[in-house]
C-alpha cells in the first residue's frame, strides 16, 4: 500500500482511530491505576453520540438510534460482572464507549475478543505468580455464590471484602487488546 493509499484508509476509517487511540490511552491508564477515569470514558460516549448523530453513514435520528444501541449492548455486556462486584465501573462504560461509536454489533463482537484475552490474561497472571490453587479454589467459591446468593448486592459485598485478597486484572487492557485485535481482523483500521 502506497503512502497515498494509507492516508485515504486512515482519514476514511478515522472514527476506528479514535476509538483505537481512546483504547490504548484507558489501558495504559488502568494498567497504572487500575481505573479507567470518567474524563476518559464519559467524553468518548458523547462524542459517539455526536458523531453518529451527524457525520456517520446514518446521519440523523438514524445515526443516533444505532448509536444509542451500541451503547445500551456495551452497557448490557458488562453491567452484570460490575453488579456483582466483578468489574470497575470504567471498564463498563468504557464497553459504552465503544458501543456509541462503533454501534451494536461490532461492539458484540469486540466484547467476546475481549472477554476471550481477558481470560487468558488472567490464567497467565495466576500461573505466573504461582497462585493456581488459591484462585482456582475462589473461581469455584465465587461461581457459588453466584449460582446460590443471586442478589447483586450481597453479591458486591461479598465481592468488596474480598477485593484486598484477589489479584486484580485491570479489564480496560483486554478490552483494549481485544477489540483493537477485532477491528484488525476485519480490516477496519485500514
Amino acid at each position: 500500500m502506497d503512502p497515498t493509499q494509507l492516508a485515504d484508509a486512515l482519514l476514511s476509517n478515522w472514527p476506528v482511530w479514535v476509538v483505537t487511540v481512546t483504547l490504548v490511552v484507558a489501558a495504559v491508564i488502568d494498567g497504572l491505576q487500575l481505573k479507567v477515569p470518567n474524563w476518559i470514558t464519559f467524553p468518548m460516549i458523547l462524542s459517539g453520540w455526536a458523531y453518529s448523530a451527524t457525520l456517520s453513514a446514518y446521519p440523523g435520528w438514524e445515526g443516533l438510534v444505532y448509536s444509542l444501541i451500541g451503547t445500551a449492548v456495551g452497557l448490557g455486556l458488562l453491567l452484570p460482572a460490575y453488579a456483582i462486584g466483578g468489574m470497575g465501573a470504567g471498564d463498563v462504560k468504557l464497553m459504552a464507549g465503544i458501543g456509541a461509536w462503533m454501534w451494536g454489533t461490532v461492539t458484540a463482537y469486540s466484547f467476546a475478543v475481549s472477554a476471550v484475552i481477558g481470560g487468558v490474561m488472567a490464567v497467565i497472571m495466576v500461573f505466573s505468580k504461582q497462585r493456581w490453587e488459591k484462585h482456582h479454589g475462589q473461581f469455584w467459591l465465587i461461581l457459588n455464590e453466584i449460582l446460590t446468593v443471586k442478589d447483586p448486592e450481597q453479591l458486591a459485598q461479598i465481592a468488596a471484602e474480598r477485593k484486598p485478597r484477589m489479584m486484580l486484572l485491570p479489564y480496560g487492557i483486554p478490552i483494549a487488546i481485544g477489540t483493537i485485535a477485532y477491528f484488525a481482523w476485519n480490516r477496519m483500521l485500514v
